[in-house]
């Protein structure tokens, strides 16, 4: 693995004209025509001061925008996130320039080169919330330890695909010397693969800051000679036969341009073809390909075309083994977004060789 890789972080902003001020003593009509212009506003005194901010921008926007279709609700999250974005937060040494602010570890691992900088506060906020889930670890239901996501990348918070391949590895019989796992993003699948006896594990990911998280959690333990690493499209450097390959891939066409964390959720229309292409001059004689998939985008109607279903129709690289599918638990009642359609949703674990 490369010792240069260069982390994503969220940039560093050096503030070069004087900015607004908001404490628990502004005007807010007036803090509000400055964000509508596109001024930035600096939260002094308290943090709270800047949560309070936030849920008055919300009030805001609700009077104006209207919040009920799709559309809508689109134009309303993208103008929440243009104006939250101008509400900046002082970062001095490492630590946030208010009062009861939350101490954050992130400003020091990914900051080292940066002694007084600004950062929007839903930025901050997320970086909060990463190093919580970093620090405490998150406990996934088919692996022993917990799992410590570095900022940036993507951990699974559902789990129906992972017990499916669970299930899958605990009766497979095939040989186990080496296997893929393309697009490792926190390395919940390679670790199914290494609980399961498998020699050794190939693991790439676009993504630096997973590469840099693996390695990090990995150190000098048994599991960094077990899994190899490499920041990489699809294959990356490894070129070697492996009896398994595994690829959970996102799940959604992308409409537009995608990067970061949205790389995990959106494919390029590329995608696909080219991971296939790459399987079948690595999939040894003999060999299983498996994909996690869901059929999401059909029932929500983003898209009629299944890309699996679209290699093995048009193209003579694979042939179908099973298909295993399993129906996602219902979604919480709490959340705000219309579950409607997750009563058909099903996860599916495709099991492919060559042809």
């Amino acid at each position: 693995m490369s010792t240069d890789i260069k982390i994503n972080r969220p940039t560093p902003i050096d503030l070069t004209e004087r900015p607004a001020f908001y404490d628990a003593n502004s005007n807010l009509v007036t803090t509000m025509n400055n964000l509508e212009e596109g001024k930035v506003v600096l939260i002094r005194s308290f943090y709270s001061n800047g949560l309070n901010l936030l849920k008055e921008l919300h009030v805001h926007l609700k009077k104006k925008l209207p919040n009920t279709t799709y559309q809508e609700q689109q134009v309303y999250r993208d103008t929440y996130r243009k104006m939250s974005h101008l509400i900046l937060l002082e970062i001095v040494q490492n630590q946030l320039e208010v009062k009861k602010a939350p101490s954050i570890g992130w400003l020091e691992k990914l900051y080292p080169d940066v002694s007084e900088f600004h950062l929007p506060l839903p930025l901050i906020q997320g970086l909060n919330s990463s190093w919580q889930w970093f620090k405490k670890g998150i406990s996934i239901p088919v692996l022993r330890n917990k799992i410590h996501p570095y900022y940036g990348v993507y951990f699974p918070t559902r789990f129906e695909h992972l017990e499916v391949f669970d299930t899958y590895l605990e009766r497979y019989e095939g040989p186990k010397k080496a296997a893929f796992d393309v697009g490792t993003g926190s390395g919940v699948l390679a670790l199914q693969m290494l609980k399961y006896s498998f020699q050794k594990v190939f693991a790439t990911d676009v993504n630096p800051n997973a590469i840099i998280g693996l390695t990090e959690f990995m150190g000098d333990t048994k599991l960094s000679r077990k899994i190899e690493l490499d920041h990489a499209p699809l294959f990356g450097k490894f070129d070697q036969p492996a009896e398994l390959i595994v690829f959970n891939p996102p799940w959604l066409p992308a409409s537009q341009d995608v990067e970061g964390l949205d790389q995990a959720i959106y494919y390029k229309e590329d995608l696909f073809p080219s991971f296939f292409e790459g399987a079948k001059e690595r999939l040894a004689e003999g060999g299983k390909l498996v994909i996690l998939f869901s059929n999401i985008a059909q029932i929500t109607e983003v898209t009629k075309e299944h890309p699996i279903e679209k290699e093995l129709a048009e193209n003579d690289r694979f042939q179908l083994e099973r298909c295993f599918k399993k129906r996602v638990n219902s979604a919480s009642e709490k959340t705000k977004r219309d579950p409607h359609w997750r009563d058909q949703e099903e996860v599916e674990l495709w099991e492919l060789q060559h042809k």
